[in-house]
């Protein structure tokens, strides 16, 4: 998952491959929870590992479930020993729920019906989100609930329920407002419907039925089987009891489905490939938002699937504007106004005033971000009206706000495909974690950019600085990093233990030695030589001078040479070393070349290894790295100079990395077009 404060996606122009999906949030909060109340031990495969899902899992744990193991694991399944549908009587807590609203109003429903003194916290925008239609229902019921803040709106405290003469009439909720105000009523209330039947009679409207429907059936999974009257009365019958059903697999997440079905829709392939498969759910799937398929065939993409699998690819283009009632899709029509941006005139988006009540005002929210990118957009209490850029010129490089919401990440991404041939940016990337933490990750395995990745030279003499300053710079940017001087040391390292001289005699030897090395560079800086970790190994003087000596041999250096540009890969990468910017990546976006005096060098490697608690000479240093410059500057193969095109950064004594970083970030800033004035 990317952590960065925001992620530039480049212009891209293909895509084509497979993906298997995470697991639905929506199915996953409501299984644990279920799982929770039962009698028995529950079983649960591919669930869903997010920010959502792991508020839930640490709520259950402190309300005393047996969670084995304690967190989710991918590959392995999860089990969970319920509490058999009752707490002990001094039960209490604080519950902190993050913005997941999978968790709030289902856990608020179902410690109310059981009792206890509970604190229902969590971010600042949970206290946004109305929960004042369920506050009232339960209140109908007898359930103790008190607002610690303002009125209908979380942070709650719960006490212990009263029904005495409260179970026999219906309870009313409304059911325009959120549908997870019903579902959370019909997981909490039959632990109540023991002795007799309840009732739930919906007031209004009921909005985004798909997630009722995926309620009933979870809960017929787990015994209860509920009577459902037109979708406005639903009946829990008498001898309700939660069972474990042992075991259940969780579908694949539908709702980001969405954001690949459009990918499929709006790409082309390249090398013959012209499709998007997506593993983990199918055309049979119990979400709702599986009728996305529908909707993106109405716009032109042609989509076929399977029990567990889809295949999408591109059909007419533009895309077909529709106009759409969602009820039947509240989350994945957000990918419907992204996909719009590449229709043949206006799409009208209806019946989405869900969307108001969600992780931010999605409708405002889109019709902002949509504007930014050269959109006209008109919005409602419940639609949204998109016509995209008038022409290519109209299109605009925006960088996306997120308001902490991850469908609103994952739909802006798509446009990167923009005709104009613009770069996005999505800021706070992270948020993705809310359900889908390797979003970004899974998009750049399918995408090919319109040009080679971004790249980041960072040259420099020894001990210039670069290698601390290109790993500070990749981790700001989300960038894949290459230290081009520890594949040298690798090199030396890998031939000396093989007992290869390090002479020009040799250099073939030890050129094909390295053809054969299977490096990999970590995201948290470690370096690997196959499943040994080397970091350590390579980084003595001993690892440091034969790196130099292997450098000058062109035999190695063509050996090395494809492998280093192999690390060019999406979003971008940093590179650093002595021939980055003229050799390796000629091409380079932003070439930097880092120096410093010999002593000022000499200085910082002393200091180094002195807080490594390793012996060190400051004159030895000075001399070996004096011979080291030399050397390097003087071989006959791409020796150490500064590319024409680079910009220049003394290093020396009274600058920090800091400011290294810094001037760096603010080189590159400057060539990209997205302008501050653009965020809020």
């Amino acid at each position: 998952m990317f952590t960065t404060a925001f992620l530039d996606l480049p212009h891209l122009a293909s895509a084509h491959g497979c993906v298997q999906l995470p697991g639905s949030k929506s199915i996953s909060n409501r299984v644990l929870l279920l799982a929770a109340l039962s009698h028995g031990t529950t079983v649960l495969h591919d669930l869903l590992d997010s920010d959502d899902t792991r508020v839930m899992l640490q709520a259950l744990h402190t309300l005393g479930c047996t969670i084995t193991p304690g967190q989710v694991t991918p590959g392995q399944p999860l089990h969970i020993t319920g509490l058999g549908g009752a707490l002990p009587a001094d039960a209490a807590a604080t519950l902190f729920l993050g913005n997941a609203g999978t968790a709030m109003r289902p856990l608020t429903a179902a410690l109310a019906v059981l009792g206890g003194q509970f604190e229902m916290t969590g971010i600042a925008r949970m206290y946004e989100r109305p929960i004042g239609d369920l506050v009232d229902a339960l209140r109908q019921l007898g359930c103790q609930i008190d607002y610690l803040g303002t009125p209908g709106y979380p942070p709650l405290k719960i006490g212990h329920p009263d029904f005495a003469a409260h179970l026999a009439a219906p309870i009313r909720v409304r059911g325009d407002v959120s549908s997870q105000f019903l579902t959370s009523l019909l997981l909490a209330l039959p632990l109540l419907a023991q002795e007799q039947a309840i009732t739930i009679d919906v007031e209004g409207e009921l909005i985004s039925k798909p997630y009722i429907h995926i309620t009933l059936e979870l809960l017929a999974r787990f015994g209860i089987r509920v009577e459902n009257h037109g979708w406005q009365r639903f009946v829990i019958p008498a001898g309700s009891r939660y069972q474990s059903p042992g075991a259940i697999h969780v579908e694949a997440d539908a709702s980001s489905a969405s954001y690949f079905i459009a990918l499929g829709a709006i790409a082309t392939g390249d090398n013959g490939q012209k499709s998007i498969k997506i593993e983990g759910v199918g055309l049979d799937s119990i979400q709702g938002d599986i009728r996305f398929a529908e909707a993106a065939q109405a716009m032109g993409a042609v989509v076929t699937g399977g029990p567990n699998w889809l295949q999408v690819q591109r059909g007419a283009w533009p895309l077909k504007a529709i106009d759409l009632d969602c009820n039947h899709i509240p989350d994945a029509a957000m990918t419907l106004a992204a996909m719009a941006l590449y229709a043949n005139g206006t799409t009208t988006l209806r019946n989405i005033a869900s969307w108001r009540v969600k992780e931010t005002d999605r409708i405002a929210a889109m019709a902002c971000e949509l504007r930014k990118l050269g959109a006209t957009v008109e919005e409602g209490a419940d639609f949204i009206r998109i016509t995209p850029p008038a022409s290519v010129q109209d299109w605009q490089a925006a960088s996306i706000h997120t308001y902490d919401d991850h469908r609103v990440a994952m739909c802006f991404s798509l446009a990167a495909f923009n005709p104009a041939g613009l770069p996005v940016r999505i800021e706070d990337p992270q948020c993705v974690a809310k359900t889908f933490p390797d979003y970004f990750e899974a998009l750049f395995t399918l995408v090919q950019p319109s040009a080679p990745a971004p790249v980041i030279c960072i040259d420099g003499p020894t001990a210039s600085g670069k290698g601390t300053v290109a790993s500070l710079v990749a981790q700001r940017l989300g960038f894949a990093l290459l230290d081009s001087g520890a594949l040298y040391r690798i090199a030396g390292l890998a031939a000396t233990r093989a007992g290869i001289p390090l002479e020009a005699a040799h250099a073939q030897q030890i050129a094909d030695l390295v053809a054969t090395l299977h490096i990999v560079f970590t995201p948290d800086q470690r370096v690997l030589l196959g499943a040994e970790d080397i970091s350590l190994a390579i980084r003595t003087e001993a690892a440091g001078m034969n790196a130099s000596r292997v450098s000058a041999f062109p035999a190695v250096r063509q050996a090395l040479l494809q492998l280093q540009r192999d690390f060019r890969r999406l979003p971008g990468l940093v590179a650093d070393g002595r021939d980055m910017g003229t050799v390796i990546f000629p091409d380079a976006a932003l070439k930097v070349y880092l120096s410093a005096s010999a002593q000022c060098r000499a200085e910082r490697r002393f200091k180094q290894l002195i807080d490594k608690g390793l012996s060190a000479n400051i004159a030895d240093l000075l001399a070996d790295l004096q011979a080291r410059d030399a050397r390097d500057m003087q071989r006959s193969a791409a020796p150490l100079k500064p590319a024409e095109d680079a910009l220049h950064w003394d290093n020396h004594a009274e600058r920090t990395i800091e400011q290294a970083v810094q001037q760096v970030l603010a080189w590159w800033e400057q060539r990209q077009p997205f302008a501050a004035a653009q965020r809020p």
